[in-house]
C-alpha cells in the first residue's frame, strides 16, 4: 500500500502511531528479498563448481563467466537506486524479486553439458540483476527509519543480503554432498524467489513523499570525496563480492580439489565477512572510520602478503587461513568505509558555514545521493579481481601475479586513506571544493 504521511522524527507518530511497526515489517521483508537477490548474483560461484571437463569450459572461462555476473550487478545498482522513488518501495521490491526468476530458470534450463559458452554466458549476465536489489534495498529502507535508527536497520539490511553469498555456497555444498546436479540448487531457489515477491506484495508498503534528489546527485558526483570513497569501497566491497565469487574456483584450479572439498571451504570465508562488518562501524565508531579503515587495509595488505606466498608454495593449509583472514578484513573495511560517508559530508557542510540541523540535513543530502554511486562503483572491484585472476591463470597458470597486483592496490588504498583523511590531522584539512581563504578548514580525524 501507498503511505501518504511518514514521519519517523516524530515521536508519536514512531511509537504511538505504529510507525516503528510498520518500519520493522518492511525491514524484514526487504532482507529476505536483498538476502535472495545477493545469493542469486553470486549463484555462478556455485554453478562453476559443477562444471567439470565435459563441460569443455577452462578455468580463464570460468573466471570470465563469474566476472560478467559481477560487472551486471554493479552497473544495475545505479537505476535500482532511482528505482524506488519512481515506482516505490513495495512496488519494486516486487518487481526486483520476480526479476531474479529469469537468471535462475535460464540457468535451469541451460545447465547441461554440451550448452554453448554463449548461452551460459548469457545466463552468467542475467544473475547481475541480483546485485542491484542491495542498492534498492539500502534506499527504500532509508526511508523508513528515523536518524537515530538509520546505521542498526541499513546495517542490519546490508549484513542480511551479504549473507545471501555463503548460504548459496553453503546450499552448493549441500547438493554436492548429496551427489545432486546443479539443477537441484536452482530448485531451491526458485521457490524462494516466488516467496519473496509475493511477500513483498503482501507486506511491504511504498512512502508517497520519497522523491529522487537529481540535484543532490549531480552535487555528488561533482564532489572529489564520492570518489576518493569509491575507491576505497572498490577495495573493500569489492574485494568481498570478487573473492567470494572465485575462492571456490582458484580452490579447484589451483590446488586441485574436487567439487565437494572447494564447496567445503567457500562458504566460510563470505560468511565472516558478512557477519562481521557491523563490528567495522562500531569500530569506526569509536575511533574513527579513517583510522580503522586504515589499518584495516594495511591488514588486508599482509593477509595478501601471506596468500603470496601461499601460492607460491602450493600451501593449501596456509592459502586458506590467510584468505579466510582476507575475508573478514573485507567485512570489517565494509563497515567502516560506509561509516565514512556521512561524516565526511556533514564536516564538509560545516566547513561551507552551516551548522546544527541546516548542516545535518545538507550532510544527508550529499552522503545518500553519494552511496549508491559509492555503492555502485565499489562492486566493480570484484570485476577486476576475477578478470586478474583470469589474466593471471593464463598467463602462469597460477593466481600468483593476481594477489600481487592486489596487494599493489591496498597498498595503493591505504596511502590514499592516509594522505586525504588522516595526514597532518591535528592541523586543519582544507576541503576539496571549498574556498579556504572564505570558509573554515576542518579535521577529518574523526570522520
Amino acid at each position: 500500500m501507498w503511505i501518504e504521511r511518514w514521519d519517523p522524527e516524530d515521536e508519536r507518530f514512531w511509537k504511538e502511531e505504529g510507525g516503528e511497526r510498520v518500519a520493522r515489517r518492511n525491514l524484514v521483508f526487504s532482507v529476505l528479498s536483498e538476502h535472495i537477490g545477493f545469493s542469486v548474483w553470486s549463484l555462478w560461484s556455485v554453478m562453476v563448481l559443477f562444471m567439470g571437463p565435459e563441460y569443455g569450459i577452462d578455468a580463464a572461462g570460468k573466471f570470465f563467466l563469474v566476472s560478467m555476473a559481477t560487472l551486471v550487478g554493479a552497473v544495475v545498482r545505479v537505476p535500482y537506486t532511482f528505482a524506488v522513488a519512481r515506482f516505490g518501495g513495495r512496488n519494486w521490491t516486487v518487481i526486483a524479486a520476480s526479476l531474479l526468476l529469469l537468471p535462475t530458470v535460464a540457468a535451469f534450463v541451460a545447465m547441461e553439458p554440451g550448452t554453448s559458452y554463449s548461452t551460459f554466458m548469457l545466463c552468467a549476465l542475467l544473475t547481475g540483476v541480483g546485485g542491484g536489489n542491495f542498492a534498492s534495498s539500502m534506499t527504500n529502507i532509508n526511508s523508513f527509519f528515523p536518524l537515530k535508527q538509520k546505521g542498526w536497520a541499513l546495517g542490519l539490511n546490508a549484513g542480511g543480503g551479504n549473507i545471501g553469498v555463503p548460504v548459496v555456497q553453503l546450499v552448493g555444498l549441500a547438493v554436492i554432498g548429496a551427489g545432486g546436479g546443479p539443477r537441484a540448487v536452482l530448485g531451491i531457489y526458485i521457490p524462494l524467489i516466488v516467496v519473496s515477491a509475493v511477500c513483498a506484495a503482501r507486506y511491504m508498503d511504498s512512502i508517497s513523499s520519497v522523491r529522487n534528489d537529481t540535484g543532490a546527485v549531480k552535487l555528488a558526483v561533482r564532489d572529489g570525496h564520492t570518489w576518493i570513497m569509491s575507491l576505497l569501497y572498490v577495495g573493500t566491497f569489492g574485494s568481498f563480492i570478487g573473492y567470494g565469487f572465485a575462492f571456490g574456483l582458484v580452490l579447484q584450479t589451483q590446488f586441485g580439489r574436487t567439487p565437494l572439498e572447494a564447496a567445503q571451504l567457500t562458504f566460510i570465508g563470505p560468511l565472516l565477512g558478512s557477519l562481521i562488518r557491523p563490528v567495522g562501524g562500531r569500530l569506526a565508531d569509536r575511533f574513527g572510520g579513517a583510522r580503522i579503515t586504515l589499518w584495516n587495509f594495511a591488514g588486508m595488505g599482509a593477509a595478501t602478503g601471506v596468500v603470496v606466498i601461499a601460492s607460491v608454495r602450493q600451501s593449501l593449509p596456509l592459502f586458506v587461513c590467510a584468505f579466510i583472514a582476507l575475508f573478514v578484513l573485507t567485512g570489517l573495511g565494509n563497515g567502516s568505509t560506509y561509516k565514512m560517508i556521512p561524516g565526511i559530508f556533514q564536516a564538509k557542510a560545516e566547513a561551507k558555514g552551516l551548522a546544527g540541523e541546516e548542516a545535518a540535513a545538507y550532510g544527508r543530502r550529499l552522503s545518500g545521493a553519494a552511496m549508491g554511486l559509492i555503492g555502485a562503483v565499489g562492486a566493480l572491484g570484484g570485476l577486476g579481481i576475477n578478470l586478474a585472476l583470469r589474466q593471471s591463470f593464463q598467463t602462469v597458470g597460477s593466481g600468483t601475479g593476481a594477489f600481487v597486483s592486489f596487494l599493489g592496490f591496498y597498498a595503493v588504498c591505504s596511502v590514499v586513506t592516509w594522505a586525504v583523511y588522516l595526514r597532518g590531522q591535528a592541523a586543519p584539512r582544507t576541503v576539496p571544493g571549498v574556498d579556504p581563504q572564505e570558509k573554515p578548514q576542518l579535521s577529518y580525524a574523526e570522520v
